[in-house]
């Protein structure tokens, strides 16, 4: 099953290979339904997301997550993430990163990260 869901990310990535240069991942195979899988895109523009997913294919649920979106100077422009370090925030421990600030998020999924990149982000900067 874990690895079944590798693929899906691996073809939701070339996917987008409109708008993406090149990227490169990692797997580590916990068991059938437990695995980390984790790397970075790189965006024809220059910017950057880095990824992590530790994941739980049974439970259909992330244990962790984090989305690491950057522009070419290495600027955060986003960073999704479930780490549990803002216990205030509506939704916790989701919560998103942007340039000024810290808020609530859902968890998202990876397909909708690309899509936020692509439709919003990287529209107005490319």
């Amino acid at each position: 099953m874990i690895e079944k869901y590798f693929e899906k990310i691996e073809k939701i990535i070339n996917s987008f290979n409109e708008i993406t240069d090149n990227y490169s991942t990692r797997k580590k195979i916990y068991n059938d339904s437990q695995g980390l899988i984790f790397g970075e895109i790189i965006f024809k523009n220059e910017f950057t997301l880095s990824f992590l997913e530790l994941i739980d294919t049974s439970q259909k649920k992330k244990i962790k997550y984090k989305y690491h979106f950057m522009n070419s100077e290495k600027e955060l422009i986003f960073r999704y993430d479930n780490s549990k370090n803002h216990p205030n925030l509506l939704n916790f421990p989701h919560h998103v990163h942007l340039q000024n600030e810290i808020s609530a998020s859902s968890e998202p999924d990876f397909f909708d990260i690309l899509i936020e990149i692509r439709d919003s982000i990287w529209t107005n900067n490319s």
